[in-house]
């Protein structure tokens, strides 16, 4: 996706990122009663709610905002959907959010039919969240998973809004990833020291990086790129425990 321009565009996915993981594990059953994996899941319905609103006002810049939110929130969650439904995720993803991105980034948006899709994508959401308020539940190591890939989500942004030249952008991506990191912190370490390691040592620097008056490109690229890997090697280790 086109990345939004500052000084709202990431405060809206920093609050989805962070509403999901609250800059720490929130415990697997809330006050509510509900699974982790329903209130993650229905924590990112209101992004798309706020897309389709922008939509019927017309206002692709708003959309924008509010559908990278989205995005930012449903890469944490969307393992759920994976590996409970294939189909209905290739639907969400696959289909209308590949639609909607696209859509967002032509040069005069088709208004009309971006508010078919958004309207349609967030029925299926609807449908989604249902599905998984029935469900049994699934292996906890997938709650581990989301609370990794939800904590690590904003980093994603750092290196497009950078090659875009969007500085702003790029330090408000990793200032959601550092706010978010304490909660996630410990498990990574008792996962992978490794891991650990990088990330400790590379926010520090990636900060100092971030501030300097021309940021290198290349020096960011390898520190978001060194940290967001061995991350990664977690969150994959866990998918693969958790499928076993």
């Amino acid at each position: 996706m086109r990345l939004i321009q500052p000084p709202i565009a990431f405060g809206i996915a920093v609050s989805v990122a962070t509403s999901v993981f609250a800059g720490q594990a929130p415990s697997a059953r809330p006050a509510s009663g509900e699974r982790f994996e329903v209130t993650s899941i229905k924590a990112i319905r209101p992004t798309l709610v706020r897309t389709v609103d922008a939509l019927k006002k017309a206002d692709t810049i708003a959309a924008e905002e509010a559908f990278e939110a989205y995005d930012t929130g449903w890469n944490g969650i969307e393992v759920y959907i994976n590996t409970r439904d294939r189909d209905l995720y290739n639907e969400l993803e696959k289909n209308y959010q590949t639609k909607i991105e696209e859509g967002l980034k032509a040069p005069k948006p088709d208004v009309a039919a971006l508010l078919a899709n958004a309207q349609a994508m967030l029925a299926k959401y609807d449908q989604a969240i249902a599905m998984v308020e029935k469900a049994t539940p699934l292996n906890p190591l997938y709650d581990d998973i989301a609370r990794v890939r939800t904590a690590r989500s904003p980093l994603r942004y750092v290196n497009p809004a950078l090659k875009e030249g969007n500085v702003a952008h790029a330090q408000k991506a990793f200032a959601a990833f550092r706010a978010n990191w304490p909660g996630i912190r410990e498990f990574i370490k008792m996962r992978s020291s490794e891991a650990y390691d990088t990330v400790e040592k590379g926010i520090p620097e990636l900060d100092a990086a971030l501030k300097a008056p021309q940021p290198s490109a290349d020096q960011v690229t390898a520190l978001v790129n060194g940290m967001m890997g061995k991350i990664n090697a977690v969150a994959f280790q866990l998918t693969t425990d958790a499928r076993k």
